[in-house]
């Protein structure tokens, strides 16, 4: 007899799409059962607000878990950073496949990099922590740009530069490898100019807690190291009580000698939306072999930077 198909919850994004056919494909690949799609809508996919307004934290998710808690789905597939920081008893975290590049890009006209962009450009994002990162380097590096917020998916946000109505946008590396569209990148932003977000370029996938034999096996999509990463930077997220549309970044990576990994290098950055002011610091330390040593991590360098005055940054605190 023939196993049920499995069924995936996802958003019903092109990118939401386009990353849990893959996830689908590897679940297939080592259960050999079927995988079926099932689309659900979120609020943060029908609202139109910015999503500073609507409160960012959870909006692209809730849906999708309680799809998981009514039994509607037996696993969903989330960008990471949409992924508030506290994790739900009843729901498993039951993989973090390898990261995808977890960079900012330029999508920007006549194929300009972000030096080049001229006096009073109009670059779209609809991210308070771009903002403040790319208005502190314009600002150090004597640019006059005007970040402008916007809304939409990657065809939308693209759409914009290609109409005229703006003269570039900041979108995610990760996303845009998702859905083939990597080639119209005009600059990849150097991690030294505008952090990612938390998680960053990172997949979730979560099922019911009580499925152990399905957590088992979602289990082998893990990449450890991600996973210790996103742990680090997402703790340093909840230790500044920061909700996912606050103007922070973090990123962990991993500091090799030749082929041996020696330690996590952790990176955080809080800011002024106008760039005014940048809290921006890093710490060092052994890889983390735990998750309890990964949340150390990031909540040591977030007490630094709170004294250093990040809470004042803040606009948008958890909910």
């Amino acid at each position: 007899m023939t196993e049920r198909a499995l069924r995936l919850g996802t958003r019903r994004s092109k990118l939401a799409m386009a990353q849990s056919g893959q996830v689908a494909e590897t679940v297939r690949r080592l259960t050999g059962r079927p995988v079926e799609l099932v689309e659900i809508t979120t609020y943060g996919d029908t609202s139109r607000e910015h999503l500073a307004q609507i409160g960012g934290t959870g909006v692209f998710v809730t849906a999708l878990r309680d799809a998981l808690l009514g039994g509607e789905v037996d696993f969903a597939v989330h960008s990471l950073k949409d992924l508030p920081t506290a994790q739900p008893d009843d729901l498993a975290l039951a993989a973090v496949p390898p990261r995808e590049d977890p960079r900012d890009v330029l999508i920007a006209r006549d194929g300009m990099t972000f030096p080049e962009l001229p006096s009073g450009a109009r670059v779209g994002t609809g991210s308070p922590r771009r903002m403040a990162q790319l208005n502190a380097y314009a600002r150090n590096h004597g640019l006059a740009i005007e970040t402008v917020p916007i809304r939409g998916n990657i065809d939308t946000r693209i759409g914009f530069v290609h109409k005229g109505e703006l003269d570039a946008v900041v979108l995610a590396a990760a996303g845009l490898h998702r859905v083939g569209r990597i080639d119209e990148v005009t600059d990849f932003l150097s991690v030294d100019t505008v952090l990612p977000a938390p998680g960053q370029g990172a997949l979730a996938i979560e099922c019911a807690a009580s499925n152990a034999s399905l957590t088992a096996a979602l289990a082998e999509l893990d990449d450890p190291y991600t996973r210790a990463a996103v742990t680090a930077e997402r703790s340093l997220l909840a230790a500044l009580e920061a909700g996912c549309s606050a103007p922070v970044g973090a990123l962990a990576d991993l500091l090799a000698d030749g082929q041996i990994v020696k330690e996590m290098r952790l990176r955080g950055v809080v800011g002024a939306t106008d760039g005014s002011t940048l809290v921006q610091l890093s710490t060092t330390g052994p890889v983390p072999e735990t998750h309890d040593q990964a949340l150390a991590l990031g909540r040591e360098l977030a007490a630094e930077m709170l004294a250093k005055g990040a809470a004042g940054l803040m606009g948008e605190r958890a909910l």
